[in-house]
């Protein structure tokens, strides 16, 4: 609904921010979208069906979902009707659905578009459900996070998501463009600079069009273009999109973990100064080398643990941000040491079949008989003292006696110390052999 001062044309003469300025005026003029907006969009072929379903548009911020929502409620002549979920409770959100309510009663539809839909809690996304269901409103909700995790099934199952890129470089790029034609004068950037100011967006349009704004403002028509160093001193460096608490924290700590595995201490240290430089918890950091080191390196390098742990002591004595370098130095150590997870197998195998045979009793001769009883039962009858054994190596049977076959958890791969320890274990396996134990 507008305004009087919109009615009366006022509002026009209104100072505007670039980026309102450059709010596109159709879904063609979209950019970074093409999957949801071009001409085979999903999008552009539910408004060529003539149905619209209610929406959750998930994606990075600055990437178009507000927008969108205000031109997909434009092409399908309903009403436009916005709250925030960080803004807005339960009376707000009654106040809207009466509103819708009467809307519908005139023969007119609502598109209920809620921004940052996963901060309401459960019992509030509830509250959507029975419109939604008789058409009271199109719900379209915009979202940062993983639906799975943050939305009701219930709110899911009714609604179809859809996923927003973060914009690449050649739609930051369009952007920019679109702000020069629309201050009619090139932005006073050298080209170096021009890049680093995309780069400082972050996948961000909104971003980058106010930072364009800001250089415009800053440096008058006329003069020089400025440079890296005089645009970074010009314009404040937003912060890292992360967030410890979300979605982004465990994407970012799993591309590290990946990047050590893979062995590519570049990409470990990239994904690692990525977390430090958004805040994460240092000791949270060090705990996870630690597990890298026992669950992708094992005893290949029996020393990777031990490095991990004294990246963590010495974090602990130095703090941030000389103990940084030391979780830095322990990621590079990881990255490059030979790779196994034979132990981490065998710990699972070795579980697996605990839960199998959890009531199995160990064989006699390997129990201690403390009292006259035990000793009559056998306990401890015919047990071999390894250390009294040629090579220190009895071959006697440890596992239950019902256990007939010998299983085998650990199984070395040819790599790092484990190589060395393959050798031992076919020794012993052999004198096993030769010595009657189970095979």
């Amino acid at each position: 609904m507008a305004t009087l001062f919109e009615a009366a044309g006022l509002e026009q003469g209104a100072p505007r921010p670039l980026a309102d300025r450059l709010r596109p005026k159709s879904l063609s003029e979209v950019v970074g979208q093409d999957h949801l907006v071009g001409p085979e969009g999903t999008l552009t072929r539910m408004l060529r069906s003539g149905r619209l379903p209610s929406l959750i548009l998930w994606g990075p911020p600055g990437s178009g979902k507000t927008t969108v929502a205000r031109l997909l409620a434009h092409e399908t002549n309903l009403e436009f009707e916005q709250l925030s979920a960080i803004f807005s409770g339960v009376q707000d959100l009654r106040k809207a659905f009466d509103r819708a309510k009467a809307r519908r009663e005139q023969g007119r539809g609502t598109l209920l578009f809620i921004d940052e839909i996963h901060r309401f809690n459960r019992a509030q996304q509830d509250s959507f459900l029975p419109h939604m269901e008789d058409g009271t409103i199109t719900l379209v909700g915009a979202t940062t996070e993983n639906p799975s995790f943050e939305l009701n099934s219930a709110v899911l199952s009714r609604a179809s998501v859809l996923t927003y890129n973060r914009l690449d470089e050649a739609a930051l790029g369009e952007l920019v463009a679109r702000a020069e034609k629309e201050e009619g004068r090139a932005l006073p950037l050298d080209a170096d600079a021009r890049e680093a100011l995309i780069a400082m967006a972050d996948g961000d349009g909104r971003t980058v069009i106010n930072l364009a704004d800001e250089v415009f403002a800053a440096v008058a028509p006329g003069q020089p273009a400025i440079d890296r160093a005089a645009l970074t001193t010009l314009v404040q460096r937003r912060a890292p999109l992360y967030d410890k608490s979300r979605e982004g924290h465990y994407n970012l700590i799993s591309a590290l973990h990946k990047a050590v595995r893979g062995s590519d201490p570049d990409a470990a240290l990239y994904w690692l100064a990525r977390m430090l430089d958004g805040g994460e918890d240092r000791l949270f950091l060090a705990r996870r080398l630690v597990r890298m080191a026992v669950e992708d390196i094992g005893l290949a390098d029996p020393q990777a643990v031990v490095q991990a742990l004294a990246a963590k002591d010495v974090f602990d004595f130095l703090g941030s941000p000389e103990g940084e370098l030391a979780l830095a130095q322990a990621t590079i150590y990881l990255a490059t040491a030979p790779k196994s997870n034979a132990a981490y197998v065998a710990y699972k195998a070795a579980m697996r079949a605990a839960k199998e045979h959890g009531s199995l009793s160990p064989p006699k001769i390997i129990l201690n008989a403390p009292t006259k009883l035990m000793e009559e039962e056998g306990y401890g009858a015919g047990y071999a003292y390894d250390h009294d054994a040629p090579d220190a190596f009895s071959g006697q049977n440890y596992f239950p006696d019902e256990m007939r076959k010998r299983p085998q958890y650990y199984d070395p791969p040819d790599r790092g110390f484990e190589r060395e320890l393959g050798k031992r274990l076919a020794y012993w396996a052999k004198l096993r052999a030769e010595r009657g134990g189970k095979g």
